[in-house]
C-alpha cells in the first residue's frame, strides 16, 4: 500500500465546493469527482470525516438579512445536511461505508454525533460526515470543522476552498496578494487573512491542530494533500 503521510484526517468542504460554476445547489459530476478522490484515499488507508457547509442552499448573513440571526442560521444547519446527505450517497455509490452525524438530532435520517461512535466509525474505515456545523448559532462550519477535528483528534485538517492556499491579500481584487507556503496561526490572527473565521483559527492554535488550505477546484488535490505533496498552504503553530 502506498504511503500516506496522514493516517485520519478531516476535510472540511464549503457548500459553494459542491454546487461549481452552478453557484447554488449541487453539481453531480463536482459531487462526484470529489468523492472518487476521497474514496481514492480511504483506499490508501486513510480514515476520512467530512465538515460540510451549507453555502450552496442558504447563506444565514446573506440570505436571511431581515431574520432574526439564531433562525437564519438554524436554517443554514438543515442546509448542511442536505449536503450531507448527498455526499454520503454519492460515496456509497462508489462502495464505500459512511455515516452522517448531526449536531442537531435527526434521527430519522442521521445518527446523532457522539465523539466515541465517531471515532469507532472511523478506526473501521467508514467515511463520517459531520452536519449542522456545532449546533448551535453564532458560530460557522470552520468552528465545527476545527471541533471535529480536535474532538477525534485528526492529523490535519484539509480545508478545500475555492482559491488554491492562503495569500496576503484576495488574489481577486488584488493581483499583487503574494501566496503563502507556510504561514502560522498567530501571523493569519494578526493580519487579518480570514483563512477560517477567527474563533476556529483559536481553537486550531490552541490545540496545535495544522492546517492544509488547497484549491478543490482539482479535487486531485486531495489525494496530493494526504500523500505530503506540495500543495497550497500549511498553517500550524
Amino acid at each position: 500500500m502506498e504511503k500516506t503521510k496522514y493516517k485520519r484526517v478531516l476535510l472540511k468542504l464549503s457548500g459553494e465546493a459542491l454546487a461549481g460554476k452552478d453557484k447554488t445547489g449541487i453539481n453531480i459530476k463536482v459531487l462526484g469527482d470529489i468523492c472518487d478522490k476521497v474514496k481514492e484515499i480511504v483506499e490508501l488507508g486513510v480514515q476520512v470525516s467530512i465538515v460540510v457547509g451549507g453555502g450552496n442552499f442558504w447563506r444565514g448573513r446573506r440570505n436571511g438579512e431581515q431574520m432574526e440571526k439564531t433562525t437564519a442560521d438554524y436554517m443554514g444547519m438543515l442546509a448542511t445536511t442536505m449536503n450531507a446527505l448527498a455526499l454520503q450517497d454519492a460515496l456509497e455509490a462508489r462502495g464505500l461505508f459512511t455515516r452522517v452525524q448531526t449536531a442537531i438530532e435527526m434521527s430519522k435520517i442521521a445518527e446523532p454525533y457522539i465523539k466515541r461512535k465517531a471515532t469507532k466509525h472511523l478506526e473501521k474505515g467508514r467515511v463520517v460526515i459531520f452536519a449542522c456545523g456545532t449546533g448551535n448559532p453564532y458560530f460557522t462550519t470552520d468552528t465545527a470543522a476545527a471541533l471535529r477535528a480536535v474532538e477525534t483528534e485528526a492529523d490535519v485538517i484539509l480545508l478545500g476552498k475555492n482559491i488554491d492556499g492562503v495569500y496576503s491579500a484576495d488574489p481577486k481584487v488584488d493581483p499583487t496578494a503574494e501566496k503563502y507556503t507556510e504561514i502560522s496561526y498567530t501571523e493569519v490572527l494578526t493580519k487579518d487573512l480570514k483563512v477560517m473565521d477567527s474563533t476556529a483559527t483559536a481553537l486550531c492554535k490552541d490545540n496545535n491542530m495544522p492546517l492544509l488550505v488547497f484549491g478543490i477546484a482539482d479535487p486531485e488535490n486531495i489525494v496530493r494533500a494526504v500523500k505530503g505533496e506540495n500543495v497550497g498552504t500549511t498553517v500550524s503553530c
